[in-house]
């Protein structure tokens, strides 16, 4: 079983050296579909740019602005509020 298997990748090998290099792309692009189809699939979504209203806008004004100044929540008070404590 594992020497059809190397016989197996020994004749993808040979077909991709024997591959115009304009096809190679394609190929590549194919295969890495295949291998990690999430990965993929992900990279291929287009970004959606939502309209910040000016709440939010405000909302993340006040965040940086605690950032900035060195204000921070503490990890332990986040799970807590999101129930995630033990």
């Amino acid at each position: 079983m594992e020497s059809d298997l190397a016989q197996e990748r020994q004749q993808a090998h040979a077909l991709l050296d024997r591959l115009p290099a304009e096809k190679l792309n394609a190929v590549r692009v194919l295969l890495e579909a295949m291998v990690e189809p999430l990965g993929r699939s992900l990279a291929s979504v287009p970004v959606e740019e939502e309209e910040i209203t000016s709440d939010t806008a405000a909302a993340l004004e006040r965040a940086r602005s605690s950032l900035a100044s060195g204000e921070n929540i503490p990890h332990s008070e986040i799970l807590r509020e999101f129930g995630l404590t033990k």
